[in-house]
């Protein structure tokens, strides 16, 4: 038994190869590029000096005085949307799911090429926050003024609206705002640890007071900080925050008082009693819970299990409710995008799918699947959902519509964004007035004269109905929290099985190449489909010699294939990547209905022996 469970063990890491290529295959997407664009959109939005190394040509400088009529200098940080407000809340946010993105997927980031340019993007909102928090006990929470900036349309080069700054302090506190910069801040630190462990120390001291400050002057932010309520009221109040905050403190610094400020008020403050559906700058108890359940599964959470176990069940019970398989689903559009609200909806998308995405990979490791109400759920079909969300974001939608901008044929033209609908001042220096800007370019039915490539704007309505029109703000504006989770679920679908992290602790088989493997079977091309097998690793354990096979099958035809019948004998190990049926063939994995003309499916199997029989024993053609 102990050497079947070491040898799941190490199966169970094949999981998500097994699910990766075909759905690759399936959505036919160009998740690098759009990767990349993501990150270029975060250049975008910078505010203060822009370096030298900017990609973003038709941006300048903005923001230059930022903080001097409070006394402190507020220079950089980003804008939160399509307008000219540095907002603490939400930018904090952003930063925080930037670097849990590298924490999770830095390896495939690098795979990408795209590592550097996302931990550029994490500390362009690092170096903002440290700015923002000059004493223990105060932090800026908010530059400019959401009012009069709306009244005007300018290029942020062109700024003539208030800068005032405000903030919170011990007087007039700000827990939700100070715990998620708290978390921001730790979470940064563990990108920078290897790479920068000055700059790693240096945010971590800033996390440490910030928590404090969040927890021991308790309050919400938007009462402090009014000017902030009609644009981003804290809703669900700061508790959600200071176990987030708490979180990424303990994942920082494995310090128990984090461990333990989680177990001792995960009741009292709502991570154990909210069951959620939904997660983004706001509502955080899904993301705590997430975080909480995979130091539960790797066997961190010592005599506070109990606990952590309740915060699981609410973390699982957010993804069975995305997956549509829980007693209270989320909403779903016509055409199968989660859907929350008419205004930004894709925000709760993005969130949503880097959870699922993460909580995929975390079951994997723990060699567990997820129990939902309606059934059992394994890890490449709750990342199979993810993909779905992410691929309708890119154009697999009823209106055929590319919802990151720059990315496909079709994406919207008119954002609602001043950088983007006014023309560069590159290109023409002369100055755009505050109402000018409304009548000349905001009015404009043409499209945007700087393309903001790799934004993510608001998106559809709950029919999958879209406006592309400037002054359809709810639909066309974009926003960093928009961007910021999908970094993560990009480079993991781009790196495929091929960057897959072990992301647990668990026991793997020590590997012992050997000098002699069975040679690869190939089955001979005939008929519409083609068997190619071969062996990819080998390995000693416990007096045994152990084989990973890789079977590819491959439609030769010019149609579409469905209830393909695949014969698999003389098998004495475990299988992976096919669905068993009832007359003791495989079918197609539960995420794949079909094998397109020219398209391959991959699954593999262990066992002891040489290659087992594989053949199509059966297929209709479409």
């Amino acid at each position: 038994m102990e050497v079947l469970m070491r040898l799941y063990s190490m199966a169970t890491t094949l999981f998500l190869l097994i699910g990766i290529l075909p759905l690759a295959l399936a959505g036919g997407h160009n998740y690098g590029q759009a990767l990349t664009k993501s990150i270029l959109f975060f250049e975008a939005q910078r505010s203060g000096y822009l370096p030298g190394n900017q990609r973003v040509k038709w941006r300048g400088h903005s923001g230059l005085k930022d903080g001097k009529v409070n006394g402190v200098d507020l220079v950089g940080g980003y804008y939160d949307a399509g307008d000219n407000v540095k907002f603490g809340l939400p930018m904090a946010f952003t930063v925080t799911m930037m670097s849990w993105s590298i924490i999770e997927y830095g390896k495939q980031l690098a795979q990408s090429g795209e590592l550097g340019h996302a931990m550029d993007a994490v500390k362009w909102g690092t170096d903002y926050l440290i700015k923002a928090h000059p004493q223990p006990h105060v932090l800026y929470g908010e530059v400019g003024d959401g009012n009069t900036d709306h009244y005007c349309w300018q290029r942020p080069e062109d700024m003539t609206t208030s800068r005032n700054a405000y903030k919170v302090d011990q007087n007039n506190p700000g827990s939700d705002l100070a715990g998620e910069t708290a978390a921001a801040m730790a979470a940064a630190s563990i990108v920078f640890r290897r790479y920068n462990p000055a700059y790693s120390k240096l945010l971590l001291s800033h996390a440490y007071q910030l928590f404090d400050f969040a927890d021991k002057y308790r309050g919400k932010y938007d009462s402090s900080i009014t000017v902030a309520q009609k644009y981003y009221r804290s809703v669900s109040g700061y508790a959600d925050e200071l176990l987030w905050g708490a979180a990424w403190m303990y994942k920082a610094t494995n310090n128990n008082y984090y461990r333990n400020y989680l177990g001792r008020n995960g009741d009292t403050l709502g991570g154990t009693g909210w069951s959620m559906t939904e997660f983004g700058w706001d509502v955080k108890y899904a993301g705590v819970q997430t975080l909480v359940a995979k130091l539960l599964m790797g066997g961190k959470a010592g005599r506070h299990a109990p606990v952590f176990g309740k915060y699981q069940q609410k973390a699982e019970f957010f993804m069975c409710s995305c997956l549509g398989k829980s007693n209270h689903n989320v909403q779903k559009t016509p055409g199968g995008l989660i859907f929350r609200q008419r205004w930004n909806n894709l925000q709760f998308v993005t969130s949503a799918s880097f959870l699922l995405t993460v909580y995929a990979d975390y079951l994997t490791s723990a060699r567990r699947n997820l129990q939902c109400s309606s059934g059992t759920v394994t890890p490449p079909q709750l990342l199979a959902f993810a993909k779905s969300q992410v691929d309708y974001i890119l154009g697999d939608n009823p209106r055929a519509t590319s919802y990151m901008v720059g990315y496909g044929k079709n994406y919207p033209q008119q954002v609602h964004h001043r950088a983007s609908s006014i023309v560069s001042f590159k290109v023409n220096p002369s100055f755009v007035t505050c109402r000018g800007g409304y009548a000349t370019w905001f009015s404009r039915k043409a499209s945007d004269p700087n393309l903001l490539t790799g934004a993510i704007v608001g998106g559809p309505d709950a029919y999958d109905n879209f406006a592309d029109r400037r002054d359809n703000y709810q639909q066309t504006e974009p926003a960093t929290y928009n961007n910021a989770p999908l970094l993560g679920v990009l480079a993991r679908l781009n790196a495929g099985h091929a960057g897959y992290n072990q992301l647990l602790q668990v026991e793997v088989p020590l590997l012992k190449p050997t000098a002699v493997q069975p040679e690869p079977k190939v089955t001979p091309n005939t008929g519409l489909t083609a068997i190619a097998q071969k062996t990819t690793s080998s390995w000693n354990a416990d007096g045994k010699k152990y084989y990973r096979y890789s079977v590819t099958v491959t439609n030769k035809s010019n149609k579409t294939i469905k209830n393909l019948n695949i014969s698999v004998t003389n098998l004495s190990g475990p299988l992976w990547g096919l669905t068993k049926t009832a007359g003791g063939s495989y079918g197609l994995p539960t995420w794949v209905n079909s094998l397109p003309a020219g398209k391959s499916i991959e699954f593999v199997y262990i066992h002891t022996n040489a290659p087992a029989t594989v053949s199509v024993s059966s297929y209709t053609l479409a």
